[in-house]
């Protein structure tokens, strides 16, 4: 973890970095450089995603997208946001800046990371707004699920994965985690 004394606007007008940064709490933290198995779950879970919602108009998934909103900015592995809450410019394109909170965040636990640290994330973004959260966990193949006022379920094996209610997708912990095997 990086100390820090910069505000959140000095924060936002440094220049990118990777593995990204993050603004939480008035510290700087750096995310956890991803590794292949987390980078294959990633692309897997994003193309899964947006081949059911982005022709339908119904939701986008971004990998890695930087998400400004009450006073933290975190980059979650994947951000889903509802086609209706992405900012779109006169020619149709997204806006470069997301300040609200992703609809659906995902974070994939890399060996490295705090899950402590990766879970706060994910429940900050449900204190304000996002309507389901993901922790997936590669080495003993789990996934906790996060929706608001609730208690977190952990999900493992056939166990069936919540989606926003808008997503016609439904898989298991099992479906997500076959993506691994590559051969």
């Amino acid at each position: 973890m990086l100390q820090s004394l910069l505000t959140l606007p000095e924060f936002l007008a440094l220049p990118e970095s990777k593995p990204a940064l993050e603004y939480i709490d008035g510290r700087i933290v750096q995310k956890a450089m991803p590794k292949t198995r987390h980078a294959r779950l990633q692309s897997k879970l994003i193309e899964k995603i947006n081949r059911i919602t982005e022709t339908e108009k119904i939701a986008y998934a971004f990998p890695e997208l930087r998400c400004t909103f009450a006073g933290r900015s975190i980059v979650p592995d994947i951000a889903v946001l509802l086609w209706q809450n992405i900012p779109f410019d006169t020619n149709g394109e997204p806006l470069d800046n997301i300040l609200i909170p992703p609809d659906w965040t995902i974070e994939i636990l890399s060996p490295e990371q705090s899950s402590n640290r990766v879970t706060g994330n994910i429940l900050y973004c449900l204190k304000h707004g996002c309507k389901l959260g993901w922790l997936l966990d590669a080495e003993d193949r789990s996934i906790l699920i996060f929706l608001p006022d609730r208690q977190p379920e952990l999900r493992q094996g056939l166990d069936r994965l919540e989606i926003l209610p808008d997503i016609d997708l439904e898989l298991t912990v099992e479906a997500v985690f076959s993506w691994l095997k590559m051969q």
